[in-house]
């Protein structure tokens, strides 16, 4: 496995790969890699011949009030992971590669972008959208894969790729879980151990939904309600959403019809975690 800086050497690198016939796969990550992470490396490992995996915490996508600074990074470490999944490439480049001294082209899906976390992070998917923009045309992936769990940026990804007629596959892989419930994800190690309790309200709360829509209630009203009634129940747990809506337009949605994204998002402390499932009415 060879890590790679440069976006230019990426870029030469993953034409020589294409002319050969290689298909490439790409998984994006800001790194502080776990399970979750493993996860799209081995569906990409599977899938592809080659599997580019990027490590680059984006300043675009996190606000003034939020934690770029402390975000987790541990290179030595995610390389080690990395190896053991026998990916091919690390992708590390510097903030100053991927956005070049006097930078003032974004890249935006409007409306989409401002719901769900859109809604509570002005400018977040602005920044996701940007980036990943930039690692498509560095890389040349053929496939790309995303986690389930960041579902609104899923919905966005697949937009903006249908939109700009970028020619690559975006794999959404399942959400990857502790055993509790808890869907993994790099914020979990600032949790200590009586907020990673806490913290599994949320999937407490998506259980109940899902345990509702199991016995034939499709009112979006009502399952909302049973689940903020299960969030309430720890009151150190702040909600910031709890919504039925449309998977891929993310659109808030009155009655199930058919498959539909329940997401919620709340603070456990200061550390804002989200997760979600998709239900389906009864037949």
């Amino acid at each position: 496995m060879e890590t790679i800086n440069s976006a230019d050497q990426m870029n030469a690198l993953s034409r020589e790969l294409r002319r050969a016939g290689k298909r490439i796969g790409l998984v994006p990550t800001m790194g502080a890699l776990h399970e979750g992470h493993l996860s799209l490396v081995r569906t990409a490992r599977a899938r592809t011949d080659v599997v580019v995996v990027s490590i680059f915490v984006n300043p675009t996508q996190f606000g003034p009030q939020e934690d770029f600074s402390s975000y987790p990074r541990n290179l030595v470490q995610d390389a080690k992971m990395l190896a053991a999944e026998k990916a091919d490439f690390i992708f590390h480049p510097t903030v100053d590669e991927m956005y070049p001294a006097g930078a003032a082209t974004w890249v935006i899906v409007e409306a989409l972008s401002e719901k769900l976390d859109g809604r509570s992070r002005p400018g977040h998917f602005r920044g996701v959208t940007t980036v990943v923009s930039k690692l498509f045309h560095v890389v040349q992936p053929d496939f790309a894969f995303f986690g389930q769990k960041d579902a609104a940026q899923l919905a966005i990804i697949r937009k903006m790729v249908r939109d700009l007629k970028f020619d690559i596959e975006i794999v959404g892989c399942p959400i990857v879980r502790e055993k509790d419930g808890l869907a993994m994800s790099s914020r979990n190690t600032y949790l200590d151990s009586e907020q990673r309790r806490q913290a599994l309200t949320l999937y407490r709360s998506l259980m109940r939904v899902q345990f509702m829509a199991d016995n034939g209630e499709t009112r979006s009203s009502e399952l909302v309600a049973a689940g903020k009634q299960v969030l309430g129940e720890e009151p150190a747990v702040r909600l910031d959403y709890l919504e039925i809506v449309d998977p891929d337009m993310l659109d808030p949605l009155p009655t199930l019809t058919g498959p539909t994204l329940a997401a919620v998002a709340a603070y456990v402390g200061t550390t804002r975690l989200i997760d979600n499932i998709v239900v389906s009415p009864r037949r």
